[in-house]
């Protein structure tokens, strides 16, 4: 047993261990406090460039554990706000090794002469997402990586926008994702298949013609046989030595035969037999179909030619055509789409829609329902499908009443479609022609498409406000100043966004008599106490009888640009409130704007004389109505008495 003493001292040990993690996080929080804000933005060569942090996020990175401080070590939490602009980050503090390397090479080389365009270790790492390679959501993971160096290496990007290209590399660079590599780590998951790391390795990379360069022509085999460990075996014709490496200048080496971005599917030795002419021999007849489900398998030779696709042979895209089987097609399985759209593909497995199809849901929609096969065209094609005109359609033919995925919704809306179609969105994209007016994948997205209950939908609450400024980004500006903004009013009740107000898919014009009208139930689902009083207003009652000219919440309060009345932006300041009930009342004074709107009789705290007048005036009214009341009884039976006696007089005469 330890003594006392010991044991004093290891609780003491233990607290002060654990002392930096506690600091960490109030440190971590003290930069949340700004840096949790989405709209934080700084203006960096002529552009806006965000600021913001999603702390959940980095908590789960490679640096979570380190905190803030540890990479941008010139903020002091203690003084803030820091500076506008802060030192770059320095990697080599933890990856010395890495950096040195990465200075070496090309990209290195690049950033010292000021490239516009020389990545740094957040190009390719991102900057607190950092996930380590092993990771399939890192950015550096095997599966990821040919989208990662193609968002600059490919023809007509970035980079390779700014170079002469030879005729090798032009052929290279835009095949690459069509090659036997590729099809390998996209439609095989095959993470032992090279990528662009692999031979020209991640941060020393450096051009062929240096000795140093991994794909050096007296280099080349060795990385080759990084994998083809066994190639020597096979290359027994190789003149010279029988290490045919070691003799290259008398013999060809991988390249030479082996275009290294180029050795396509469809050049295995299976594959080169099947030309286009021969696969539409058979697939021109329209009667040809598979026998299990009668599926036409007819294919419009000038429709493929006139398509996206036009200039891939068949099998760039049906590489599991085989010798193996007759036809040589059977069985051959569902095109990889993901071969070339590596990334569009994996945004789609996330979304319901895919998510649904990897759950073998017969309602689930494939890439072929919406952009087609053989006669795929592109988006900006007035006949594609994916026209921004032809999307209603498009999306209602599973989304429609009576339709598919309408049958299997569980939910209260209903007649999506149809509202839609007679919404100002839907009026403006069919009745007025205006393309770049809202449709379904401008609010849902194309690929990603998520319930509103999921945090990272488009049509999350907490997301809404932002999928409305991709259009209407003026009128966002002023509402995440209002009293409505998450980011101005901090509570843990529910806050309006546009939908709240507008609707989803029946939005309609804000001057429209139906909206003026139902715009007072809209802000009475939050303001349901101040809505009664506002309904015992001249306001209010005659707004119930139907007037469209008596002035609504948002004539005084604002719409989008709602503020306290303390607040001198707001319509109801001191300053403006005036001017705001000039708007219809032409002759107002300060004396007529002092009209307590919202006043509350029965608020003795907040209204006190109109507490006590009410009461004073009840009281006399009651008084006098009971005073004349008692009266009229007590005089009833006199004034029967008097009659009786007036009608016995009469007879007496």
């Amino acid at each position: 047993m330890l003594p006392v003493r010991n044991i004093g001292c290891l609780i003491l040990l233990t607290a002060l261990l654990s002392a930096p993690a506690w600091a960490q996080e109030e440190e971590d929080q003290a930069c949340m406090d700004c840096h949790d804000d989405r709209s934080l933005f700084k203006e960096q060569d002529g552009l806006r460039v965000s600021l913001h942090v999603e702390y959940g996020l980095f908590a789960r990175s490679a640096h979570g554990e380190e905190g803030c401080i540890s990479c941008h070590q010139d903020v002091d939490v203690d003084d803030l706000p820091h500076e506008d602009e802060l030192e770059r980050v320095d990697c080599s503090m933890c990856h010395d090794e890495a950096v040195e390397a990465f200075e070496e090479s090309v990209h290195g080389q690049a950033l010292r002469r000021g490239a516009s365009l020389a990545p740094r270790c957040a190009t390719c790492h991102s900057k607190h997402n950092v996930l380590p390679a092993s990771d399939a959501r890192s950015w550096t993971h095997l599966s990821n990586v040919p989208s990662l160096c193609g968002s600059c290496h490919k023809e007509g990007l970035s980079v390779s926008a700014l170079r002469p290209l030879s005729r090798r590399d032009r052929d290279a660079l835009p095949a690459y994702p069509e090659t036997i590599h590729l099809e390998g780590v996209a439609r095989r998951g095959l993470t032992v298949t090279p990528v662009c790391t692999s031979c020209h390795s991640a941060h020393d990379v450096l051009p062929a013609h240096d000795p140093a360069s991994a794909v050096h022509r007296s280099r080349v085999a060795e990385t080759c046989m990084t994998c083809h460990g066994e190639i020597e075996k096979i290359h027994v014709k190789t003149p010279g030595e029988a290490s045919w490496k070691q003799r290259l200048s008398q013999g060809p080496t991988c390249v030479d035969c082996h275009r290294p971005h180029r050795e396509r599917p469809e050049e295995r030795p299976e594959a080169r037999a099947f030309s286009d002419a021969f696969c539409l021999s058979c697939h021109v007849d329209e009667a040809l179909h598979k026998p299990e489900d009668g599926t036409s398998l007819y294919v419009d030779a000038t429709d493929y030619a006139r398509s996206v696709h036009g200039e891939l042979a068949c099998v760039a895209c049906h590489t599991n055509v085989s010798t193996k089987h007759d036809p040589v097609c059977l069985d051959s399985g569902p095109v990889a789409c993901a071969t070339c759209h590596l990334e569009t593909v994996a945004t789609f497995q996330e979304s319901t829609h895919g998510q649904r199809y990897a759950a073998a849901d017969p309602i689930a929609p494939r890439c072929s329902d919406c952009h087609g096969t053989h006669d795929m065209l592109p988006s900006s094609d007035v006949n594609a499908p994916t026209f921004a005109r032809n999307i209603p359609d498009l999306c209602g033919k599973c989304h429609r009443e009576g339709q598919k995925a309408a049958v299997a919704y569980t939910g209260t809306e209903h007649e999506i479609v149809k509202h839609y179609t007679m919404s100002i969105h839907g009026k403006g994209l069919l009745a007025s022609g205006l393309v770049v007016t809202a449709t379904c994948v401008d609010c849902h997205t194309a690929h990603h498409e998520l319930p509103a209950s999921d945090p990272t939908s488009t049509v999350h609450p907490g997301n809404i406000a932002g999928t409305c400024a991709q259009c209407h980004v003026g009128i966002y500006e002023i509402f995440k100043q209002s009293v409505h903004s998450p980011t101005v009013t901090q509570t843990d009740q529910k806050l309006p966004s546009c939908n709240d107000c507008h609707q989803s898919h029946t939005v309609s014009r804000v001057s429209e008599d139906t909206f003026r009208q139902s715009i007072l139930d809209q802000c009475g689902n939050c303001h349901e106490e101040v809505t009664e009083k506002y309904f015992e207003t001249f306001h209010g009652k005659v707004s119930k009888l139907g007037s469209l000219r008596a002035a609504r919440c948002y004539d005084c309060h604002g719409s989008h640009n709602i503020l306290p009345a303390s607040e001198p932006a707001s319509l109801l300041s001191a300053d403006n409130v005036v001017d705001t009930c000039k708007k219809c009342h032409p002759g107002a004074n300060v004396r007529f704007a002092g009209y307590l709107t919202h006043a509350d009789h029965h608020d003795r705290q907040r209204y006190p004389y109109l507490y006590y007048a009410f009461w004073a005036m009840t009281i006399l009214l009651v008084s006098v109505f009971t005073f004349f009341g008692v009266h009229t009884l007590l005089w009833f039976p006199r004034a029967l008495a008097e009659r009786r006696k007036k009608h016995r007089a009469d007879g007496d005469d």
